[in-house]
């Protein structure tokens, strides 16, 4: 085809035009992108994602959420908040982060309570709350506190010689109570005597095992606090006085349970705890399996409750009940001591399965002017949670959704745990050839052969 310097011109100008509309339309491009967006999460378990617990909780939100974020110049710990928070900013914009180091401002770091790199301090609604957990969970958790007016305060029975959840002891609860600090509750001792009245700002109230009679008057009064709607924690040792519970049968009436009489013996850990878990003792009750409910909802941990009790409800009450807690069904309740080898004697002991737990609901009614239900866990054994044990296989996490349960925070409990299966590869070694020849070799020749045809063809015109 013969060239001239008119078809010259008009190819210039069809360059020039189309030179001028690409770049119109990138700057076109450029401007859509600032009012609209779009994002997907293509991971295999839609980890950049929040879980429906987490979307339902920033729908119930008014208003702007501060997040201050304490970390020093680590450029990845900061990365990580950022793409942490990024999450949420999707769904609220009004969450704002900043970061501060806390090197450069030791008063305020002193004035917060800030004592880790990384420690998130959240302001919303005139409330404020701090979160060490990085993740999902530990963000959700700390921004629900927060909307719902600040700490759940717990209060812990005292003057009884209950486990002291202030103390070192292996019997006492000082491990399990940092825990709870840790995720946000505030707690404190109650002692009747002192202070005659539950404080009406308690979400929780535990009784951990005494081992002397309360007072009528004080007895009373829990009476009172459980049938005014109060969120009740009991743990219960077996090994106490059976008869009138330390002074506590008018709640147990008023709950509709009774204790039963012995100790549960487990042949399952006699024959493999010293193995499994360093001790043979067959007092140690193991539970594997566990009935529907909120507390164990896709918990498979097993848990272990040394010299724990059983417990049964009564067929008729106003409370609902579920048996939180069962042995296996070769356990039994000896009612001997347990001392060397035993068996069972029937007719004398009772068989199992043992409930070892048990979680009680009723709504609480207008009467007690508190929307939604009363909810109360027992369980027959305080070792469980005790600095000795609250380490062993899931004891840690089945009270953690205990106490999420019961003060009213089950929705969060759910909050699933990211993985990541789709960062690795895995290809056969029959894959791994097709695709080394493909590119080393065919896709070579491929372009050599098209260059080659492209060429050819030119040279004939």
């Amino acid at each position: 085809m013969k060239v001239s310097s008119r078809t010259r011109r008009w190819m210039r100008l069809q360059n020039r035009v189309f030179l001028l509309l690409f770049i119109a339309v990138i700057v076109l491009l450029a401007w859509l992108s600032t009012r609209y967006s779009f994002q997907a999460d293509w991971t295999a378990d839609s980890r950049n994602t929040l879980s429906a617990a987490s979307t339902e909780l920033l729908r119930r939100l008014q208003g702007e959420v501060r997040i201050t974020a304490y970390v020093t110049e680590d450029k990845l710990l900061r990365k990580r908040i950022a793409e942490l928070v990024a999450r949420y900013q999707r769904y609220y914009p009004a969450l704002v982060l900043n970061f501060v180091n806390p090197d450069l401002e030791p008063q305020e770091v002193r004035e917060r309570g800030i004592t880790m790199n990384g420690e998130l301090f959240i302001e919303y609604g005139g409330f404020s709350g701090k979160v060490r957990d990085l993740t999902e969970r530990g963000l959700s958790n700390a921004l629900q506190r927060v909307a719902r007016g600040g700490e759940r305060r717990i209060a812990f029975l005292g003057g009884h010689g209950e486990r002291d959840f202030q103390g070192n002891a292996t019997y006492d609860l000082g491990n399990w109570a940092a825990q709870l600090r840790n995720r946000g509750y505030a707690l404190y001792g109650l002692n009747l005597l002192e202070t005659p009245q539950i404080p009406p700002d308690t979400a929780l109230l535990v009784i951990a095992s005494p081992r002397s009679a309360l007072l009528a008057g004080e007895a009373d009064l829990l009476r009172r606090y459980v049938e005014a709607g109060g969120n009740l924690l009991w743990l219960h040792d077996p090994a106490g006085e059976e008869a009138g519970l330390f002074g506590l049968a008018p709640l147990a009436q008023a709950l509709g349970i009774r204790f039963q009489q012995g100790i549960v013996v487990d042949p399952n850990v006699s024959q493999v705890g010293e193995l499994l878990f360093g001790s043979s003792d067959p007092r140690i009750a193991l539970v594997a399996r566990y009935d529907q409910h909120a507390v164990t909802a896709d918990f498979t941990l097993n848990t272990l409750f040394p010299i724990a009790g059983g417990i049964v409800a009564g067929k008729e009450g106003k409370w609902d009940s579920v048996a939180l807690l069962k042995t296996l069904s070769n356990t039994w309740l000896e009612t001997d001591e347990v001392v060397g080898s035993v068996t069972f004697d029937e007719g004398k002991d009772i068989s199992g399965p043992i409930t070892l737990g048990m979680a009680l609901t009723r709504p609480r009614g207008e009467d007690h002017g508190q929307a939604g239900a009363q909810r109360v866990i027992v369980v027959a054994d305080g070792d469980f949670l005790s600095n000795a044990f609250l380490g062993a296989s899931g004891n840690l996490q089945l009270s953690l959704n205990m106490l999420n349960w019961l003060s009213s925070d089950d929705e969060l409990i759910a909050v699933p745990a990211r993985t990541a299966p789709d960062t690795v590869l895995t290809l056969s070694s029959t894959a791994v050839a097709v695709i080394g020849f493909g590119f080393l070799v065919i896709l070579p020749l491929g372009l050599l052969g098209c260059g080659l045809f492209i060429w050819y063809r030119r040279r004939r015109r």
